[in-house]
């Protein structure tokens, strides 16, 4: 059956490279040369923060790379765990890096100590994004010692730390010394990575968020947690400890495309919420609850939530047509459709689309979405496709795919967190080995020269 998976990736990959080809935007993959230019909109959209070697979106031709790999080859040939390998050290591991790596996260993936912190909370109450939020936090403790005081960053160390005021603000790039540099060299691991705790608190994020997620469904649902099985795979695992069973090889494969889909996606929102954090060197930990809490929001994370409903609302594929007209009539937008940077097929939602039919053929009672589905995106592409350039995006299938597999619309976006933890640490561990504190202007539109009224004149 897997091999059945991998030929429907490999026809879509080869349709995407028919239709867009291998065009590369050189103004977003040439080294800038600092001071640069850009056009810069409401929100920073356009602006250049960093520069990165994770991963690139090429929206023109809908194309997603991680450290030089095409995700539809990623998602053909490796499994996830390999992909946070790579996205985390910028090469595949070897056998005995694999190895050793997935012994870890089997290590990492017990979290008696944590889940028994976070059942004492009411969990089945929360939103379950609060509730892994909280319980990134409360792992933190389990690794880190940074909240005692005699284990905080030390600043005096630091030169040129003072970002926040004189050192952004001169023109064109501030103090000689902007960047945090360290007086006492650190010895720096075979990885390469200035800090080897850190590193091995990215692993630990990373095999720890799925058993966070698991264990807050089950008990939302008045069930105990599973515990991880060492035997099974990093999406297999998941699914297991969601559901109480093993998935089969299908849902095994096909959850594990779904976390590599989601692994990087450029500088998105809470990528850079992550960032910003980190910039000010705090912990890990700290930085990824602030990307949890960023992709809390539903303009980011939600919006396969909402296209199942939307489908669910249309009801059957006689529907469509009626509802996409009227809908289009009144400006409203229709739920996973067009993004920010594509202006092609979302790769991601090409290679989604027929792994939605494949578990729709295995699961016949949820048929009947997915037709409404494809026909709500043959419509679609026909009204906009050529003029507007919107298409399908990566949520317009994936919350079918969850769906088929069991899983509830309210854990669409944690298991978006699951997947993206790999990117948001990797991203992380490179901006801190040139890092610069994020301080961007903001534009004064208030008054001056207002004149203080006493209280009891006002």
């Amino acid at each position: 059956m897997k091999t059945d998976i991998k030929s429907l990736i490999m026809e879509a990959a080869n349709a995407a490279r028919e239709e867009t080809g291998d065009h590369i935007e050189s103004q977003f993959t040439q080294r800038p040369q600092w001071p640069i230019d850009c056009t810069v909109g409401p929100g920073l959209e356009g602006a250049i923060a960093c520069e990165s070697a994770v991963g690139y979106v090429n929206g023109t031709a809908g194309r997603l790379i991680y450290r030089g790999y095409d995700v539809f080859d990623l998602c053909t040939h490796a499994n996830y765990e390999e992909v946070s390998y790579l996205l985390l050290h910028g090469r595949l591991p070897n056998e005995a890096e694999y190895k050793k790596f997935n012994e870890t996260l089997i290590k990492d993936r017990y979290l008696p100590l944590t889940l028994r912190q976070l059942m004492g909370f009411p969990v089945e109450a929360m939103n379950s994004m609060a509730s892994l939020r909280l319980g990134t936090l409360l792992l933190r403790q389990t690794l880190t010692s940074r909240d005692l005081d005699d284990d905080r960053p030390d600043i005096s160390t630091a030169i040129g730390a003072d970002e926040d005021s004189i050192a952004m603000e001169l023109a064109p790039l501030g103090k000689e010394h902007a960047t945090y540099e360290f007086k006492q060299e650190q010895k720096k691991p075979e990885n390469g990575l200035d800090n080897a705790a850190e590193i091995r608190s990215c692993y630990h994020l990373i095999a720890a968020l799925p058993t966070i997620v698991a264990a807050v469904h089950r008990v939302r649902n008045g069930e105990m947690p599973i515990a991880p099985d060492a035997e099974l795979s990093h999406s297999a695992n998941f699914l297991y400890m969601l559901t109480g069973k093993k998935p089969t090889p299908t849902e095994e494969k096909i959850m594990d495309v779904a976390l590599i889909l989601h692994a990087d996606h450029g500088m998105n929102a809470s990528t850079f919420a992550t960032l910003v954090v980190a910039s000010t060197l705090s912990d890990i930990y700290f930085s990824v609850g602030s990307g949890i809490s960023a992709l809390n929001g539903p303009l980011h994370g939600g919006a396969n939530e909402n296209v199942l409903y939307t489908l669910q609302e249309i009801g059957n594929e006689q529907n469509v047509e009626s509802w996409v007209e009227k809908t289009l009539a009144t400006n409203e937008k229709v739920p996973g459709f067009g993004h920010r940077v594509y202006k092609a097929y979302d790769p991601r939602a090409r290679i989604l689309a027929p792994l939605a039919k494949q578990l729709a053929q295995e699961h016949p009672e949820h048929m009947e979405l997915y037709k409404v589905a494809a026909k709500l995106e043959e419509v679609m592409i026909s009204r906009l496709g050529d003029g507007k350039k919107i298409f399908p995006n990566v949520d317009f299938y994936s919350g079918l795919v969850y769906s088929a597999m069991g899983i509830p619309p309210y854990l669409f976006t944690p298991i978006f967190a699951v997947s993206r933890v790999a990117g948001w640490t990797a991203r992380t561990i490179e901006y801190l080995q040139n890092n610069r504190i994020f301080r961007p202007r903001a534009i004064y539109t208030g008054e001056f020269d207002k004149t203080y009224i006493p209280i009891k004149n006002r």
